[in-house]
């Protein structure tokens, strides 16, 4: 597969479990917020790992701000992922980590989209004209989130 982030089967090589958040961000004609990543080129959601003393409220904000440039508030609970056949992930430098994500539905409030070193590219999408290239954990995501359930999805 090259250089990209891909899912790793062998769950006994990940280094440990990981706290994360992922951000669902539509515009007003509810095209989707994806995040060109400059780690393995493929598309995402923008997210990352919640720091140690660091809320999941506070880590969506700030990794929102880091990769997009965008101030955002949390409107809803998507859904939580830990399902191992989709959240243990190697990375090109190939270390494996098995995450825990918690993916939000966001609201943006201020900024300007610009990229940053984790960022090569911010595109707004058509939930239904996904890139072939979007990590696949995301895709489950973004689906869960379109269909507008009243409660979080837990996988």
């Amino acid at each position: 597969m090259g250089a990209v982030i891909r899912l790793e089967p062998d769950r006994a090589r990940a280094l440990g479990v990981r706290p994360s958040v992922s951000a669902i961000i539509l515009d007003r004609r509810r095209g989707l917020l994806l995040q060109q990543r400059s780690d393995g080129g493929q598309w995402g959601l923008p997210g990352g790992s919640v720091e140690i003393g660091e809320s999941v409220r506070a880590a969506t904000a700030r990794e929102v701000r880091e990769e997009t440039g965008l101030e955002v508030t949390i409107r809803r609970l998507v859904g939580v992922y830990s399902d191992p056949e989709l959240q243990v992930i190697r990375y090109p430098d190939g270390n494996v980590w098995h995450y825990v994500n918690l993916c939000f539905e966001c609201v943006v409030r201020a900024g300007e989209l610009q990229t940053c070193s984790e960022t090569l590219a911010l595109r707004f999408v058509s939930p239904r004209r996904l890139p072939a290239t979007l990590l696949p954990n995301h895709r489950v995501r973004i689906r869960d989130a379109v269909a507008r359930r009243g409660a979080p999805f837990i996988r």
